[in-house]
């Protein structure tokens, strides 16, 4: 356990759990919530980039804590678990926001890559659900924040594996408002659009192009990632169930609703293009 506690954290603050923590939206929601006093655990696999985030925040108000934390692993849940009884007594806000992109056509994609997705994305949600609700079942309060995706609603070509995770932890997450809400315990779930992480860092694709393809739209500067922390603590604060950051994403999410002929046609269009492009780099890798 690496630390940089504040001693004068307040016992009654409030105690937040983040899986991949350590980067990205994970730090940048641990930022927000430190502002406000809050006792953060960032869980995450990296621990060089844990290290580099403790250092960064370590002047900021509220107490914050690292702890490895491997989503595919139950054991690893249970670990953060324990701790959490120990030193904190509990925990308020569990934050599950750990994981990976892969791109791939339907006939080209590898069952693998498939496999490995579904255990982080999917798996990795229900692993830390199933982990915790029952303890806040037992303090009769607790809020769950299910980080999904605008691929989740939209499901762009060639984005098959994503867009399945995305709209099942969507799935899990409607069910989990009404079967938790008699309990106490609220749920939010969050589809951004494109902003600047390192998702596609860990993208698995076969297709020619994709990740600098990916990286490019990732550079999209409509919200950063400390825009949409702010959204998502507010939303926490407010007990509100959907979010959706990206006025873009609200667009286009409403237009699927209400103007289906329209989202089809542009979606469609999207896809032409898309093919043409990864044929014509196909074919130079040829040559």
């Amino acid at each position: 356990m690496s630390t940089s506690a504040n001693t004068t954290t307040s016992p009654h603050a409030q105690r937040v759990l983040i899986t991949g923590g350590a980067s990205g939206l994970g730090r940048a929601m641990a930022e927000a919530w430190l502002r406000d006093g809050a006792r953060v655990l960032i869980g995450d696999v990296n621990q060089e980039r844990a290290a580099e985030t403790l250092a960064a925040l370590k002047d900021l108000p509220g107490e914050l804590q690292y702890q490895y934390l491997d989503v595919r692993d139950a054991a690893s849940f249970n670990n953060s678990r324990e701790w959490l009884e120990q030193n904190w007594g509990g925990l308020d806000v569990l934050v599950n926001n750990a994981g990976v992109a892969g791109a791939a056509r339907i006939d080209r994609g590898d069952m693998a890559d498939w496999d490995w997705i579904f255990d982080i994305n999917v798996k990795g949600v229900v692993r830390g659900c199933k982990v915790f609700v029952p303890m806040m079942k037992r303090q009769g309060h607790g809020h769950i924040v299910n980080i999904a995706s605008l691929a989740g609603l939209l499901n762009a070509p060639v984005m098959g594996s994503y867009n399945v995770t995305k709209a099942g932890v969507i799935s899990l997450s409607e069910t989990l408002r009404f079967e938790l809400a008699p309990y106490g315990i609220h749920t939010t779930v969050v589809c951004p659009g494109f902003f600047r992480t390192n998702l596609h860092e860990s993208m698995r694709t076969p297709e020619p192009g994709m990740i600098e393809t990916v990286d490019k739209l990732l550079s999209s500067d409509e919200l950063n990632a400390q825009q949409i922390a702010e959204m998502i603590k507010q939303a926490v604060a407010r007990q509100q169930f959907f979010l959706l950051p990206h006025k873009s994403g609200r667009r286009a999410y409403w237009m699927k609703r209400f103007m289906p002929f329209v989202f089809n046609r542009i979606m469609l269009k999207g896809a032409v293009r898309l093919q043409r492009k990864l044929e014509k780099t196909e074919q130079r890798k040829e040559h």
